[in-house]
């Protein structure tokens, strides 16, 4: 299958790092793209608005400067994550910022994403959009995106509930594009199986939080290592979209994580908690399902070497079988 042309013989691993709201910075962005594989961030990290140009200026200027320092290094490109919602009033103002600085990758999530892909590819950019079935997969390719994000059951954050079996199958049947696949991937052999399935790529978040450069609290990252895929629940409640998050997180917030009352669509907001007092993604931790592959905090380079051995270990034993 393809892989979009803007990353060819820039990998290092087929992975994209997903973007992660709060914890998403340059730093991590930066240390993923000399690591050779995608770093993202959802503009909306960057606060207030115009701290996005600089921060667009920060990982071009970086990344410039260590390409030309290491020649044969694979330095990937990096993604902005724009949310195609209602509540998002900054996205005409994040759109025009991205315009200026020619974002090589835009992640749209939420809606569909119509609004901005002829001016991405007005700019030579591409747009990869989140989905979670198959109806949001064919309304996606409608509307000109050039890759689809297959959010699958276990993903960390808003999580669709389907297999990853299941909707890459499905959407290999009507579509030959770029696919990325999202859902319990923290791990080298999870990223070989998504390829196996017939993805492109494997979309990664959650491993990316319990590194040195996430900006995520200690004890976020520390949870992270210590929780396991039982830790992990699914609630619409933080947000008014189902995700997953991590059950130590809500208990303490005062609330049982095995008792959560659902919350309506239409009340989705970013920074609150629905209709609780925590704020979901900074008093309740979002979390994948392949916390269990996660055992320490470090660099995020170290993290995508050993991705790397595992991924490669893993090609080697599936050869072997055969």
């Amino acid at each position: 299958m393809p892989i979009p042309a803007v990353l060819e013989g820039r990998l290092s691993l087929p992975v994209i790092a997903s973007p992660l709201f709060i914890v998403s910075g340059p730093e991590l962005v930066i240390a993923q793209c000399k690591a050779g594989i995608v770093g993202s961030f959802p503009s909306l990290n960057a606060r207030p608005a115009h701290v996005l140009d600089e921060w667009l200026t920060r990982i071009e200027t970086e990344l410039a400067d260590y390409q030309a320092a290491n020649p044969g290094a694979k330095v990937a490109p990096y993604a902005v994550n724009l949310i195609i919602h209602t509540s998002n009033n900054r996205l005409e103002e994040d759109l025009q910022i991205c315009a200026k600085h020619k974002v090589p990758i835009v992640i749209t999530s939420l809606r569909a994403p119509a609004i901005v892909v002829d001016a991405v590819h007005g700019w030579g950019g591409i747009v990869l959009h989140d989905v979670i079935n198959i109806r949001h997969a064919k309304k996606a390719i409608s509307e000109g995106v050039d890759g689809l994000i297959l959010v699958c059951a276990g993903a960390g954050g808003h999580a669709g509930t389907l297999s990853p079996f299941a909707l890459v199958s499905e959407v290999r049947e009507f579509w030959d594009g770029p696919v990325a696949l999202s859902g319990s991937i923290a791990n080298g052999a999870s990223i070989a199986g998504a390829l196996a399935m017939g993805a492109d790529l494997a979309y990664i978040g959650t491993r990316f939080i319990a590194t040195a450069e996430a900006n995520a609290t200690p004890e976020y990252k520390q949870g992270l290592v210590d929780a396991a895929a039982k830790d992990i629940v699914y609630s619409s409640l933080f947000t008014g979209v189902h995700g997953n998050y991590l059950a130590p997180s809500i208990r303490a917030a005062g609330m049982d994580p095995d008792n959560l009352p659902s919350a309506d669509k239409s009340t989705m907001n970013f920074g609150s908690g629905g209709n609780t007092s925590a704020k979901a993604w900074k008093d309740i931790w979002g979390a994948g399902q392949g916390v269990g592959s996660i055992h320490d905090v470090k660099p995020a380079a170290e993290v995508v070497a050993q991705l790397k051995r595992e991924y490669d270990a893993a090609k080697a034993r599936f050869a072997k079988s055969l």
